[in-house]
């Protein structure tokens, strides 16, 4: 089992990770309070079982698996079931999932009596390379991903790389969107992959990587917890992603990898990006679009999905699309375009 720590101005947590991190773990996070799990309908069909073990005097909340259940109704009936569950200041939430689940659950935990502890057991490998870990929690408002959250931090993530073999290939593709995007920023991590393209479906070649990528992210969280700098620059490829992901059907990890490939483009069009490098990024972005091809991606209109990222939190008031980007090995930079400049550099690096 390996410990990386986690200290920010609000909350000194840990994230564990390794196959025995459960039972090493979990049996002392349960024990001496009330708790309550957030899950959802395909992980608690998986591991049914599993919660019966782990989770015998909890209430269980099975939320409908899809983005499209991450929203005010579903937050409603969670606060609402806690508090028939009767939970106090002193009781503990489980978000046992995705990254749905994660940004939900932790949403749950951070309003209810003001904050409750809150455990982050992330099942796909996007949710544990990524959004388990660095406290942002969210729901989907207006067609608009994660406008309304908080950053509240989990006091443990247990990673365990056991659920990732119960993921579909598409989940598989999701996570490996969000090592890329670690790759971007960290020259380790891009070594690694690019010797590596052909094991992008390995499942313990991923899950060796897994710390390196939690690693990189926490460092960072810790620099900058509130995203006011250096945080940013996790979000590489997400402004396009976002309002990829809202328009096209595609999941967040595929979405995210077609925002990485346009912006990329741009970027070095631009000249931000310095070309050699950004060469070497769009191969290994493209190896990772080619892990489950998906024929139905169509992308002609995409100059009206470009409208959603006007609403990228990113952005200021200035009316500017604002995006992380890749400059060269181990350097990234904020990259603003006015809208129509940016609608049109979109179409044409989306042909």
């Amino acid at each position: 089992m390996k410990t990386i720590d986690l200290k920010t101005p609000t909350m000194m947590g840990k994230i564990h990770v390794g196959a025995d991190v459960i039972d090493a773990r979990l049996p002392a996070l349960v024990a001496g309070q009330k708790n309550f799990v957030v899950t959802d309908s395909n992980v608690f069909a998986l591991y049914g079982a599993w919660f019966t073990r782990h989770f015998a005097d909890a209430e269980i909340f099975v939320l409908s698996a899809g983005e499209e259940n991450k929203n005010f109704g579903s937050l409603y009936a969670i606060l609402e079931k806690m508090s028939a569950a009767g939970l106090h200041r002193n009781s503990r939430l489980f978000a046992v999932g995705g990254g749905v689940v994660g940004d939900i659950g932790g949403l749950a935990a951070a309003l209810y009596m003001r904050g409750i502890s809150c455990v982050q057991i992330p099942t796909t490998l996007l949710a544990q390379v990524d959004s388990s870990v660095g406290g942002k929690t969210a729901v989907d408002l207006g067609g608009v991903k994660n406008i309304v959250g908080a950053f509240y931090q989990p006091c443990e993530v247990l990673v365990d790389p056991t659920f990732l073999q119960t993921l579909p290939m598409r989940e598989i593709k999701c996570g490996v969107g969000e090592m890329v995007k670690y790759a971007a920023l960290n020259a380790e991590i891009f070594d690694i992959l690019e010797r590596n393209t052909d094991r992008l479906t390995d499942l313990a070649f991923l899950s060796d990587l897994i710390v390196a990528c939690i690693q990189h992210k926490a460092d960072v969280v810790q620099a900058d917890e509130k995203e006011s700098g250096e945080r940013c620059s996790l979000n590489v490829g997400h402004t396009t992603g976002h309002a990829i992901e809202l328009t096209s059907g595609l999941s967040h990890g595929e979405s995210v990898l077609y925002g990485m490939l346009f912006e990329t483009r741009i970027a070095v069009s631009a000249g931000i990006c310095e070309k050699e490098y950004g060469s070497r990024l769009l191969a290994l972005i493209e190896k990772a679009i080619a892990i489950e091809p998906n024929a139905a991606v169509d992308f002609s209109g995409i100059g009206e999905s470009a409208e959603k990222a006007r609403s990228d939190k990113k952005n200021s008031d200035d009316g500017k699309i604002k995006m992380a980007v890749a400059k060269c090995e181990n350097e990234w930079t904020m990259f603003s375009l006015g809208f129509e400049e940016y609608r049109a550099a979109l179409v044409q690096a989306a042909k």
